[in-house]
């Protein structure tokens, strides 16, 4: 059979050089990213997708702004999803969190270099903003053994080099996650290690128009692998084979992992936090789960729901605890604008009845972006004085939770909603609906 180049080239002459986030329409790219099939969906949703460009450059003109005004010479950046939001490249991100071989360095100036696994460099350079690729932040003993303290020194002498060419000399230096012999290193080389962790979460905090784009994407993807796995979500399966199809059908659309197993089914729903296994589902009973997805660009897409799976009729005490979950999650939701302070959301937080209170979820809400992120807003009794005196602010993306378990009962209900703040007030991102029947 003849083959046409019409057939084999690359570039999709429907949609030019570049795709509509603006990177390139290449079929060997380099950076991952979503599939056709998430393109398709969000084109037939009439979404606007982000420019990617323009999100790496708010997001690195950001991390240098918040550097500058901290009078630090340069951030040192280890966790995975910091690097990500530096540099947006990625590198087997799961076995980068227990054996850090990534690091980035962002200078006073600008001035960005990534130290990456040896054999893979080039996975960054897609994106100018990275000036150089290096490797040698491997300091782990795994990898190092009985020579890590040298590989260590090597490694801080880089960075002291940098700091002075690009950040003015200043020993003043943020780090978010070093190593043992890291830190030690760093000391040895007269920095004064300071909290770069605080820094990242609240840089992070406020989202840009882009990546605002980029997570209404990402949710709407989110969204369609949580309504594939509802529609296979049936009696007779295990709670193993329904997880995976939410796991399936992210990945298919480019998403890029789910950071917990928080799918579970009648009794293990109670005590929450069971994490799903081989437990076949029965007829008439709940599944209830919450995604914690990270899907894609990177997004992190947090949505609980809690379902009735079977042909009969939730149970008076079933109902009545969804809909106080229901409740507690629309007056919580209401709250949200510009101005208000962490503290009185809590003080004007919905209470739960007391046969609720004992198992209630950890937080009211929480930050999301890259994953769940700063800020925490406490129940009133869980409140500590003094760590979250801060305000909402436009551009802040927050999860807000509801957690409605019987104390000594036999089932669960978790239901969770992902909220922008507006100028305005707040848009609710979630789109996904509520179990009617559970609902009464």
């Amino acid at each position: 059979m003849k083959t046409h180049y019409r057939d084999v080239r690359k570039i999709d002459p429907s949609r030019g050089e570049r795709l509509g986030d603006n990177t390139p329409n290449d079929n060997d790219r380099i950076e991952i990213g979503p599939s056709q099939p998430a393109f398709r969906e969000w084109e037939a949703a009439g979404l606007v997708l982000p420019d990617l460009v323009r999100l790496r450059e708010f997001r690195w003109q950001r991390l240098t702004r918040h550097v500058v005004a901290r009078d630090y010479g340069g951030l040192l950046l280890f966790d995975p999803l910091n690097i990500r939001y530096a540099t947006d490249s990625t590198n087997m991100q799961l076995w980068n969190t227990h054996n850090p071989f990534r690091a980035v360095l962002l200078c006073a100036d600008g001035y960005m270099v990534i130290w990456d696994y040896a054999n893979s460099p080039f996975l960054s350079t897609f994106n100018p903003l990275v000036r150089e690729q290096r490797a040698g932040a491997d300091l782990f003993y795994f990898d190092r053994g009985d020579r890590i303290e040298q590989a260590a020194q090597a490694f801080a002498q880089e960075v002291a080099d940098l700091i002075r060419a690009h950040g003015g000399s200043n020993y003043r230096l943020g780090v978010d996650k070093p190593m043992l012999h890291t830190l030690w290193a760093l000391e040895a080389c007269r920095f004064q290690v300071l909290p770069g962790e605080e820094l990242t979460e609240k840089c992070r905090a406020i989202k840009g128009e882009d990546e605002i784009r980029a997570m209404r994407c990402a949710m709407h993807a989110g969204e369609q692998a949580l309504a594939a796995m509802a529609q296979a979500c049936v009696p007779g399966l295990s709670e193993n084979e329904v997880w995976a199809v939410l796991h399936a059908e992210n990945i298919r659309r480019g998403g890029e992992w789910i950071e917990t197993r928080l799918l579970a089914s009648g009794p293990r729903t109670n005590p929450w936090f069971q994490e799903c296994g081989p437990r076949i589902i029965q007829n008439n009973e709940i599944v209830a789960l919450d995604t914690d997805l990270i899907g894609c660009y990177g997004c992190c897409v947090d949505i609980s729901r809690t379902w009735w799976i079977g042909d009969g009729r939730p149970r008076p005490d079933m109902i009545a605890a969804m809909q106080h979950a229901h409740e507690h999650l629309m007056h919580n939701l209401q709250l949200l604008r510009p101005g208000v302070s962490l503290d009185e959301l809590s003080e004007q937080s919905h209470r739960l009845a007391p046969q609720y209170q004992k198992g209630k979820y950890g937080c009211l809400m929480h930050g999301v972006g890259l994953c769940d992120e700063w800020p925490l807003v406490a129940y009133p009794d869980r409140r500590v004085a003094g760590a979250f005196d801060y305000v909402l602010e436009p551009g802040m993306v927050l999860c807000v939770e509801a957690l409605v378990s019987p104390e000594g009962g036999d089932f669960s209900i978790k239901l969770e909603d992902q909220v922008l703040i507006t100028p305005t007030g707040h848009e609710n991102l979630t789109r996904y609906p509520f179990d009617t029947r559970l609902l009464g």
